[in-house]
């Protein structure tokens, strides 16, 4: 019956996810309600009152995961207005002015060194704020570190306009930065044999490709694939992260390609390449606490152990922000873009049924404006060496302050990669022709240069590429 309610699941996916989030909030909610009931009576309090019940911390443990399971509780009943003032009013608990300044003058009027230590320790104590001394007590309840992530992902919604929320809001990122340390989390295959609840996240989590069917999602899954996660032990049924892995010969260049559900399976002891198509974060309220360099290296680690075949690791990633700065490219820099000779080759191949352009970057932005242009044999042809070549300077040399202008490049060659081959026509979904005009792009992980990379990348901004790729730059103007 698990299965058979994750199929139906596949078949409306967006209102699958939301269904699946409405189960997981219900449970929580049924299992603090139970836990708060067995609390003695206590009388209607207000939201505020509850806090700084939660605050003075009256009772031994048990007192404490009730009224924290009841506050959690009284939480997740709120609609979005009421959220949000729940969290203003945790957020304007501020440390008490008297207590701190009392426990600063035992510190510095203090002579002798063990008692002096006693002291800072109490004002450490003080100087801890109120909210954060609030938000530790609710991992003392079943699912309540779940509860903080999710916490903090309405938390960066709101901190826009509002200087206390985003001080709420670094505060508990501070105590979830130390709680995901790397060396915490373990690391899980997931395949088809895995319980259904946990097909059903991986499908409403899954950012990059969509997973469209249950055909699709099993030959994600199959022998020439792999899938890892990343898992907290207070979180053993939430992926974090995860990577899905193709076994296959040689660097791919079709993203259809590796996911055709009809293509024969590879032997994955045949594989010389394992290739990284699709990597998805998991836990919105786990933004800025980085995980997928440590995946990358570990599923890499993981796979050598198991196949001494494999040669290479290697990813068919996407190029996000491309078709936007192309666009701009076009329109602010026309005459800078083309030779001659590739001027001709775009305004000879723009549609016929359109005003002719009178220049070749008006010819190629009429070619990416049509629908399907990608099917069309002469189209492809004016328009793969130059939008190669643009891909290289997009990746390689335009930038964010230090960093890569893509947002994916800047993942990969902050981990360590080098680009290692641009591909057209890699990609002829909506999404891929809309946001990549096709392109995908091969990163290369060689273990024995990733720290190497990573430190030039990191430290000196220096992105590493193939002679292949470096050799479309040259007479770049």
């Amino acid at each position: 019956m698990a299965r058979q309610n994750l199929m139906n699941e596949l078949a409306a996916p967006a209102e699958g996810q939301a269904r699946l989030f409405g189960w997981a909030r219900r449970r929580l909610a049924r299992v603090w309600r139970d836990i708060s009931a067995s609390a003695p009576d206590q009388p209607e309090q207000s939201v505020a009152q509850q806090m700084q019940a939660c605050l003075e911390g009256r009772g031994g443990e048990v007192s404490v995961r009730n009224r924290a399971a009841r506050l959690a509780g009284a939480y997740l009943q709120l609609d979005a207005a009421g959220q949000k003032s729940f969290l203003e009013t945790l957020a304007g608990f501020d440390p008490d002015p008297e207590y701190i300044g009392a426990a600063y003058r035992a510190f510095v009027e203090e002579s002798d060194a063990g008692l002096r230590a006693g002291a800072l320790v109490d004002l450490r104590r003080a100087l801890e704020p109120p909210p954060v001394k609030l938000l530790r007590q609710f991992t003392t309840i079943p699912d309540g570190v779940k509860f903080l992530v999710d916490l903090r992902a309405a938390l960066l919604n709101l901190t826009v306009d509002s200087p206390a929320l985003a001080a709420l809001e670094a505060d508990l990122r501070g105590l979830l930065a130390s709680w995901f340390d790397v060396g915490f989390l373990e690391l899980r295959r997931i395949d088809w044999s895995s319980p259904a609840s946990l097909l059903e996240r991986l499908v409403g989590y899954e950012a990059v490709h969509e997973i469209r069917s249950w055909r699709d999602l099993k030959n994600r899954l199959d022998s020439d694939r792999r899938c890892y996660a990343f898992f907290h032990p207070r979180m053993p049924q939430e992926p974090l992260i995860f990577v899905e892995v193709a076994l296959v010969q040689g660097l791919a260049s079709s993203v259809q390609g590796l996911l055709d559900e009809k293509a024969p399976l590879l032997d994955p002891h045949a594989a010389d390449t394992a290739i990284f198509y699709s990597i998805s974060n998991c836990q919105r309220g786990l933004t800025g606490i980085s995980f997928g360099n440590f995946l990358i290296k570990r599923v890499v680690d993981e796979l050598s152990g198991e196949f001494r075949n494999l040669r290479a690791f290697a990813t068919l990633s996407p190029v996000p922000g491309f078709r936007h700065w192309l666009d701009e490219m076009l329109s602010a820099k026309p005459m800078e873009l083309f030779s001659t000779e590739e001027d001709a080759a775009l305004r000879t191949a723009a549609p016929a049924d359109r005003p002719a352009a009178e220049t070749g970057a008006a010819a190629l932005a009429a070619i990416l404006a049509r629908r399907g242009w990608f099917r069309d044999a002469a189209s492809v042809r004016a328009a793969e060496p130059v939008l190669g070549r643009l891909l290289a300077r997009y990746l390689l040399v335009e930038s964010k302050g230090h960093r890569a202008l893509d947002p994916v490049a800047h993942f990969h060659l902050t981990n360590g990669a080098r680009l290692e081959r641009i591909n057209m026509l890699a990609d002829v979904s909506e999404k891929g022709v809309k946001e990549g005009a096709t392109m995908m792009v091969n990163y290369l992980y060689d273990p024995e240069r990733i720290e190497e990379f990573h430190e030039d990348y990191v430290g000196a901004g220096k992105r590493h590429a193939s002679t292949a790729v470096r050799r479309l730059l040259r007479g770049w103007n």
